[in-house]
């Protein structure tokens, strides 16, 4: 399994989790976990998914969050779980 976390952060509005979580199922990724809050009308996502059945690859999905993100107005960072892993380990 190739988990990786998603964090998306920024002003709530209308549709996010709808084009966050539409662009996962066309890419097959899978959502393992998923933890959402909105405080003082800013909106905060997190999630833990599998890439392994991604028909694309981290760099291009990285891209097209960095994409989609400017779209919606928010920021969509993915990133690999091996670095977590790597932090706690120090």
């Amino acid at each position: 399994m190739r988990k990786c976390v998603i964090t998306v952060v920024g002003k709530d509005t209308v549709g996010i989790i709808a084009k966050v979580c539409t662009y996962l199922a066309d890419t097959k990724i899978n959502i393992l976990d998923i933890s959402q809050t909105i405080v003082s009308g800013y909106f905060n996502m997190m999630m833990i998914v599998d890439t392994t059945d991604s028909v694309k690859n981290f760099d291009a999905i990285v891209a097209d969050f960095d994409k989609l993100g400017e779209e919606i107005g928010v920021s969509i960072k993915c990133q690999r779980e091996e670095i977590f892993d790597m932090m706690h380990r120090i």
